[in-house]
């Protein structure tokens, strides 16, 4: 039985983000049998605040243990102590950052004599996690995957959250520390693949995010839908759900529903958490906007038809994050074969991977302009052909068996497969366990 150990501060049972990502990667690793240790923190996010019932204990170290009884797999997981700012800054969330490097540094270092981890996978953000893999790794002789769902310097450089040039260098280097010493580096897009690449003579891969095709799909009756969530059949509902911060730049949802303010039958909803949500709320109340709606975070068994009774889901993001970030929440818009109104320019690969497929409407980020004239469109002609190809692309290229199929085969089981210099992808000779997909798989 292999032994993994995966360290992030972003775990199951966080419904939304990295921390769903990393809990159902290691949930399907251990039902195919894997002994998987997880080192991490306390839930917080999308909150910003510690999640009952770990609130009453979280400033301490735990240690949780289950283990699957038809596969015979495990699961340790340690919850470290951390930081956690109610109201995250730049600076904020480096204290958050370094608050975890150094508590989850503590716990592995109770590990290293114990049994060897054949496998150590960490996850950016933060990016200075990958310094703990590479210790483990040098101390243990493991095998270290860095896996990379955020670009976070570039992100912090291009919001301006830090401004000091000296200190994002300084953060460059320390990345570039560990970009060389992983033996394999993964991220969520192909944009990401090819801006990391940049900065590493290693191969970087495309290890996707995914979605559960059979727990989020189509419903047809769109209107008994409305009525259920207490709208009209009549109403054209406009979502964005998901997680609710500064570098969405979700205060461009507000100005377009200002427009759309005469007209009774269009409402805007905006479902989730996070440090921006009251800012948004003030900006709604000040426009004395009628039309905008905010909802909690829904429960797992009714967001399936949360996402269908959508008309349009809104995929909004700045101009300089369209190439950093792979929007999660996509994933699942296009399981459930959502119209998808994306904000991201031209030569962006968010932009170069919808249009490619045709699976979602393209208006230019950050022109408010482009965003209301997008919304009137897609509120008032077909689109169904776009909603289709959505839910084939979930299918065909996003469903969870297929990735982590892949991802065992590749990295786990040492299968025999051609790394090629450079490569966006990751690639087997003869048989590609996902064919000509995002991933660009093909016989070699």
């Amino acid at each position: 039985m292999k032994k993994i150990l995966l360290i992030s501060y972003n775990f199951s049972p966080e419904p939304t983000g990295i921390g769903k990502y990393n809990g159902e990667m290691i949930a399907w690793l251990v039902k195919q049998g894997y002994d998987c240790s997880v080192i991490t923190s306390y839930p917080y996010y999308p909150h910003w605040k510690i999640q009952a019932p770990y609130d009453k204990s979280s400033f301490w170290y735990s240690r949780e243990e289950s283990k699957d009884t038809s596969s015979g797999g495990k699961l340790t997981t340690y919850r470290c102590p951390m930081y956690v700012p109610k109201k995250p800054s730049g600076v904020k969330r480096m204290l958050l950052d370094f608050s975890f490097i150094i508590s989850a540094l503590f716990k592995l270092l109770l590990l290293l004599p114990g049994k060897k981890f054949d496998f150590v996978i960490t996850v950016a953000p933060s990016f200075e996690v990958g310094l703990l893999g590479v210790l483990y790794k040098k101390l243990r002789k493991s095998k270290l995957l860095y896996h990379i769902q955020d670009l976070q310097i570039e992100a912090a450089r291009d919001l301006e959250m830090i401004k000091s040039e000296k200190v994002v260098n300084t953060l460059f280097e320390l990345e570039k520390y560990i970009l060389d010493n992983s033996d394999v580096v993964s991220s969520i897009s192909e944009g990401m693949v090819s801006k990391i690449q940049k900065k590493t003579d290693n191969d970087v891969f495309l290890f996707p995010n995914w979605t559960d095709v059979d727990l989020f799909y189509p419903i047809e009756n769109r209107a008994a839908l409305k009525e259920e969530f207490g709208f009209s059949p009549q109403t054209k509902i406009i979502l964005y759900s998901g997680a609710i911060g500064e570098k969405q730049g979700l205060e461009s949802i507000i100005h377009a529903a200002a427009e759309f303010k005469g007209d009774e039958n269009v409402k805007f909803l905006i479902c989730g958490s996070g440090p921006y949500k009251e800012k948004l709320q003030a900006q709604v109340k000040n426009s004395q906007l009628s039309n905008v709606i905010f909802f909690p975070l829904q429960p797992f068994e009714k967001f399936n038809k949360f996402l269908n009774m959508a008309d349009v889901h809104l995929v909004i993001q700045k101009a300089n994050a369209s190439d950093l970030v792979m929007p999660s929440k996509l994933t699942t818009i296009l399981s459930v074969g959502g119209l998808a109104l994306i904000t991201a320019n031209r030569g962006a690969g968010l932009h170069t991977l919808v249009e490619k497929y045709k699976m979602g409407y393209l208006v230019d980020a950050e022109n408010q302009a482009s965003l209301n004239a997008g919304i009137k469109t897609v509120i008032n002609e077909d689109f169904g052909n776009l909603s289709k190809n959505a839910r084939s692309y979930a299918e065909s290229f996003l469903a969870i068996e297929k990735v982590m199929q892949m991802f065992e085969g590749y990295i786990l089981q040492n299968k025999e497969i051609a790394v090629l210099k450079g490569s966006t992808s990751m690639r087997q000779p003869q048989k590609p366990l996902v064919q000509e997909s995002v991933f660009d798989l093909k016989s070699i």
